[in-house]
């Protein structure tokens, strides 16, 4: 498979998973009937609360955790698909790191540890490797 054709596969996947976080909290504020949003507590008939419940705390720490984490693994691996580095080695790279924040978006709602951790510590470390490839395979060597 191409470098792009991966990477776009890659980018895909992460954003139908950063979705369906939204959906987890949308499911977890609709099915407490609990909003912090006047104007949703009336139009779904429910409650005005002070602050969300706590699966929608949970589904939105989760959100943020992705936001820390995959925009830098997708921007160094456009580099990596530009760059034309190896194949073999980016699709490791995308796969571990696409299961990684899968498995940990899945812990992370369901309050796993230490599974939630050692995920996200599979996906930083998968980064890591990205990032060291990135500079000794294209910046120290030059290349073109």
């Amino acid at each position: 498979m191409p470098l792009m054709r991966l990477y776009a596969l890659t980018t895909i996947i992460l954003a139908l998973k950063m979705s369906a976080i939204s959906i987890a909290q949308g499911v977890a504020r609709t099915g407490a009937k609990a909003f912090v949003n006047p104007e949703d507590a009336a139009m779904f008939g429910g409650k005005t609360v002070p602050q969300e419940v706590a699966g929608v705390q949970r589904a939105s720490k989760a959100w943020l955790n992705d936001l820390e984490n995959i925009p830098i693994f997708l921007f160094l691996a456009l580099i990596y698909a530009i760059a034309g580095l190896s194949a073999n080695l980016f699709i490791i790279y995308c796969g571990v790191f696409v299961i990684a924040r899968i498995l940990h978006t899945f812990f992370y709602l369901k309050a796993m540890q230490p599974w939630r951790t050692i995920a996200y510590t599979i996906g930083a470390i998968t980064t890591f490797a990205l990032m060291i490839h990135l500079f000794v395979g294209f910046v120290m060597v030059g290349g073109d």
